[in-house]
């Protein structure tokens, strides 16, 4: 039986910049409106990763006759969603920020609940996603104008490309969620 062993994460290494910090950036946004922006684009950040793990839950775990369309569907939501992360990311890097990483740091600073573990039954997964999105859309719209109020336009632009593809993805889900449907319940069960 062979030994398992661990590895270790090297400890010596040098800080560049703290986490939670904002430095001057070359985009002469003041050191002071930048901390606000880098603060909403972090939580944006962490609400992404949490809709991208939940949208991918689903993914993973979607069952029934539309089970193709759906599948594909939530790979669609998720794939934009991490490039919107990435996206985010970028932009509070260059506001001389520290984008947050580790899944904890993601978590902790979400400000969207997510869904447990367990397997729901497909109308309710989605309904969680609808929900998720709904807080994720409102909260856009709040940074979207902290941006414009910051002198911020193009973060501000950002956002809003982001938050038009999330509502698409939203109003889509609707559509899944309606009663209207092609599929046929089985009078033997």
């Amino acid at each position: 039986m062979e030994a398992h062993t661990t590895h270790v994460m090297n400890t010596q290494r040098t800080v560049r910049q703290e986490a939670g910090t904002v430095e001057e950036n070359a985009l002469r946004i003041e050191t002071a409106k930048a901390e606000q922006i880098v603060d909403a684009l972090n939580a944006d950040l962490a609400n992404a990763y949490v809709l991208y793990h939940q949208l991918h839950k689903h993914h993973w775990n979607v069952e029934g006759a539309e089970f193709l369309d759906i599948h594909v569907f939530l790979q669609e939501v998720y794939e934009d969603v991490e490039d919107a992360a990435d996206d985010l990311a970028e932009r509070l890097q260059a506001l001389g920020g520290v984008p947050h990483a580790s899944m904890t740091t993601l978590a902790d600073h979400a400000t969207v609940e997510t869904e447990d573990e367990d397997v729901y039954d497909v109308r309710t997964s989605l309904a969680n996603d609808l929900e998720m999105m709904g807080d994720i859309i409102e909260s856009y719209r709040e940074h979207v104008e902290l941006t414009e109020n910051l002198g911020d336009y193009t973060t501000a632009e950002m956002l809003r490309d982001q938050l038009e593809t999330l509502e698409e993805h939203a109003h889509h889900i609707e559509h899944y969620l309606e009663d209207d449907t092609l599929v046929v319940e089985s009078a033997t069960k």
